[in-house]
């Protein structure tokens, strides 16, 4: 299954760079393309949010991110950790450093403030009410 994902997001990419839909043929995919790609494979998969799909993304072995403040907010240490991990060599940290969502939430460690807003063990159940929090704190970014 995992090979297969791989081949239909890979037909995707592909498709949207090289032959992209009119909607798409002034636009930069560069170096988005990933982020379009994905919400198509996952429709082709029959996904969404309350399908087997959904489980593919976010789970012990890879975090799906949307935003980084969420990312700060809701993952385990070890998904934080990692993050920090490979994004400390200079090279790519150079790379890194010009989003900044990761600028701030990284290596400006507002991920950690954000992170002291929320009891990882008492978390909302709603992203809505985490969102909210971190925006009333001024840590919110797209």
């Amino acid at each position: 299954m995992a090979r297969a994902r791989t081949q239909l997001f890979l037909d995707y990419a592909l498709a949207l760079r090289d032959d992209p839909p009119r909607a798409l043929v002034c636009q930069s995919l560069d170096p988005w393309l990933d982020q379009v790609a994905l919400p198509l494979v996952i429709h082709a998969l029959g996904g969404g949010r309350d399908s087997a799909v959904h489980g593919m993304l976010d789970g012990t072995h890879s975090c799906h991110y949307r935003l980084f403040p969420l990312l700060y907010a809701r993952e385990s240490e070890a998904v934080i950790a990692t993050l920090e991990e490979i994004a400390a060599p200079n090279k790519i940290k150079k790379v890194l450093k010009a989003y900044e969502p990761i600028k701030r939430m990284v290596y400006q460690k507002r991920g950690d403030k954000v992170r002291a807003l929320f009891d990882q063990n008492d978390m909302p159940r709603r992203e809505q009410a985490i969102r909210n929090r971190i925006k009333s704190n001024g840590f919110w970014m797209r």
